[in-house]
């Protein structure tokens, strides 16, 4: 009888061990699964944040961009805005002696007539517009107006148009929003301050223009 017993052990063994082994792989297999989909997971927040790094990105180079347009134009009319800066202090017109900013009207959307000085409807609206924001802001400015042309008509002509414009503004501003004419200087630069060419027709609409700088 102990000899059967004996010789029974080695296949309970066995039947243990295959039984252990079975779960052993299947513990495996259950743990490798369990990576692989921890991995998917890891890789999918990698995506993610991936695409969320290139949007900002993008963002960035958007903004960047518009920053670059803005100084661009900026620059297209620091020069005259500096000059009138010069001016209203070297006549000590300022309290402070700072450029504020300048609105410019250009004559593709706020039209004169031809050889004409007299405001149209779209510009008075818009020297409104321009007026009713500084009475907003509350504060004692001083504006220069610059009144520009295209290089049609000789350089006289074009330097008393530009003058008779600028005029008309100050006028407009004096009698309709009582802005004091002593805080407004007007000049002209006739056709010597171009920010388009004067070899197409929008180009020249767009050196037709009124500039208010506004300091303080």
């Amino acid at each position: 009888m102990r000899a059967k017993h004996w010789a029974a052990a080695p296949a309970v063994v066995l039947a243990l061990v295959a039984t252990t082994g079975c779960a052993t792989k299947k513990y495996v297999q259950t743990e490798n699964k369990a990576i692989h989909t921890r991995i998917d997971e890891v890789q999918g927040q990698v995506e993610q944040t991936q695409t969320r790094l290139d949007t900002q990105e993008k963002r960035v180079t958007d903004v960047q961009g518009q920053v670059t347009q803005v100084q661009g134009q900026v620059g297209e009319v620091s020069k005259t805005a500096q000059e009138a800066l010069q001016r209203a202090q070297e006549a000590g017109k300022l309290a402070e002696g700072k450029l504020l900013y300048e609105k410019v009207l250009t004559d593709d959307k706020v039209k004169f007539g031809f050889n004409k000085h007299e405001l149209s409807k779209p510009a008075r609206v818009a020297l409104d517009e321009f007026a009713n924001d500084l009475k907003q802001q509350g504060q004692a400015v001083y504006i220069e107006i610059q009144g520009h042309t295209d290089n049609v008509g000789s350089k006289d002509y074009n330097e008393r148009l530009g003058l008779s414009r600028a005029e008309a503004v100050r006028a407009y501003l004096n009698k309709e929003h009582q802005f004091p004419l002593h805080r407004i200087n007007v000049i002209s630069y006739g056709a010597t301050e171009s920010i388009a060419s004067n070899k197409t027709r929008e180009g020249r609409s767009q050196n037709r223009r009124v500039a208010l700088v506004v300091l303080r």
